[in-house]
């Protein structure tokens, strides 16, 4: 995995710092691009959404 601190996503702002991706000294994503999903069958609620591309930080 990379280093998520080299690359800064500037178009993807985060906070969720448990992510492998998070760029710990900025609240970006380092990837390219996230995948962005629900659990739900018929989302009505912010709450409803998830970022498909998490990955737990190790």
């Amino acid at each position: 995995m990379a280093n998520c601190c080299n690359h800064a996503n500037q178009s993807i702002r985060c906070t969720v710092s448990q992510c492998a991706y998070h760029c710990q000294s900025k609240d970006y994503c380092s990837l390219d691009s996230v995948m962005i999903g629900t659990h739900e069958a018929n989302p009505t609620m912010c709450e409803c959404i998830d970022c498909k591309s998490f990955v737990k930080k190790s």
